[in-house]
């Protein structure tokens, strides 16, 4: 089991944490229009349908009839994309299925409206390429100047600093996370080694090799130099919060309790303008691109006949 403590990666640390995963930012979609719920035909008045986003369909069993001016989606279409759309309720997860095929049949559509023929990319599918050349094409790109930048820049100045550096020591006292029981136990443990720490602190080593579960314990415990994003959050949080010394009380993470011992704290350092203001305009781009992306979509759906689901369209408030 890793101990998340992280480390530098040349040999500090046990390299233990979960590894991160990435995920690229999410297609705009447009949102459900939640009707009033209408009790069944021959169900009695007093029981009525829970609310949920509209779709033509008697029965669970039954698919959405769904045509996107005059084409129909396939149920075996809307069945393949399910996988897709992980929801509550399988109502929900249909919805989500046919609003993904409705966009996408749109798109289709006016791609061939256009007549946009693009080479795709390496990696890229024939759909997806011409999908990016309709949207190159139709949605502007936003580009925020200087000024805009340097507004930013201003407001949010603790966010552009170098992150701090640590030089810690840790002793990891292993237990299962949903174990409530051997929780209890393990920090009435680490308590108790915690207490010999603050009273003689030069037998951290000693305690780690007898005790870690970690296999920094070979060192000692040492982790070396630790920077942020090289352990699992709940462990990161509370060690960036810590002064050099003893920490005074254990660190739980998931993997159990840690006693620490920071060596050394190097204070991350303000950044010029200069030095992140690429990095500000790249994410103020994508901020308006999305919303912009969400906006022509929108036009899409409420230009378009759609039958069978509803959706928001270009008279949508979300439009201003």
């Amino acid at each position: 089991m890793g101990c998340g403590c992280g480390g530098n990666g040349n040999g500090g640390g046990c390299g233990g944490h979960d590894p991160a995963t990435d995920g690229g930012v999410s297609a705009p979609v447009v949102r459900e229009v939640v009707p009033e719920p209408q009790p069944a035909v021959d169900a009695p008045q007093d029981e009525e349908d829970e609310a949920g986003p509209e779709l033509i369909a008697s029965s669970e069993q039954e698919w959405p009839r769904i045509k996107v001016n005059g084409v129909a989606i396939a149920p075996e279409a809307i069945a393949r994309e399910l996988q897709y759309h992980p929801a509550d309720t399988r109502r929900e997860a249909v919805f989500l299925a046919s609003q993904a095929l409705v966009l996408r049949e749109l798109l289709q559509q006016r791609i061939a409206e256009l007549g946009l023929a693009v080479r795709a990319q390496p990696g890229e599918s024939e759909e997806e390429a011409a999908t990016r050349a309709l949207i190159e094409h139709e949605v502007p790109m936003p580009s925020a100047d200087e000024s805009v930048c340097r507004q930013y820049f201003e407001n949010n100045r603790e966010r552009f600093a170098s992150a701090p550096l640590l030089a810690a020591r840790h002793i990891l006292l292993a237990c299962p996370a949903d174990d409530a029981e051997a929780r209890s136990r393990t920090r009435e443990q680490a308590e108790a080694l915690l207490a010999q720490l603050a009273a003689d602190g030069s037998r951290f080593a000693e305690l780690a090799r007898a005790h870690s579960a970690c296999p920094s314990k070979e060192q000692g415990g040492a982790l070396g130099q630790i920077s942020k994003g090289q352990t699992v959050p709940e462990f990161e949080r509370q060690l960036f919060r810590l002064q050099p010394g003893l920490a005074l009380q254990p660190l739980e993470s998931r993997y159990g309790f840690h006693l620490v011992w920071v060596d050394q704290r190097i204070e991350g350092r303000p950044l010029p303008f200069e030095a992140v203001q690429g990095t500000i305009r790249a994410e103020l781009d994508q901020r308006v691109w999305q919303v912009a992306v969400r906006q022509y979509l929108q036009g899409l759906v409420g230009e378009a006949d759609i039958q069978g689901i509803t959706l928001e369209g270009t008279d949508s408030p979300l439009i201003q």
